[in-house]
């Protein structure tokens, strides 16, 4: 079920890096979205959406495996959060990514990445240098 992860590098090479605005509204944004990803249900969603451009809302029920009502509070979730959006098409809604949603938690978890690559951040209160003492 798990889906192969490309390395830092790697994803360096194919995407730019967003940058995080410094706004009082930021880290609200950050934690809306990090909480609208704060379940495996839709971390699944989230992944079938990644492997598929579009998705079906009755295709997504029978990927996850749970009733259609649980499945539509996760989707409702998702797009509370802007993380993906759902085009009605009669009789079906058809959900897709929203990538740009994501640039500010990507954009935290790209600065503690490259603080620890830079050794600014790492080790403890008792080691600050990283080293094991």
């Amino acid at each position: 079920m798990g889906f192969p992860m490309a390395s830092r590098s790697t994803l360096r090479a194919k995407t730019s890096r967003p940058t995080i605005v410094s706004t009082a509204q930021t880290p609200d944004v950050v934690a809306n979205v990090a909480k609208a990803l704060g379940h495996p249900v839709r971390i699944r969603i989230v992944q079938l959406l990644l492997k598929q451009r579009v998705c079906i809302g009755g295709d997504i029920v029978d990927e996850v495996g749970l009733a259609q009502s649980t499945v539509s509070e996760h989707l409702r979730i998702l797009k509370a959060a802007g993380i993906i959006v759902g085009e009605i098409e009669r009789p079906r809604i058809c959900y897709s990514l929203n990538p740009r949603s994501l640039e500010p938690l990507t954009g935290l978890l790209h600065a503690i990445a490259d603080a620890a690559a830079a050794g600014r951040i790492g080790g403890s209160a008792d080691c600050p240098d990283g080293t094991n003492c």
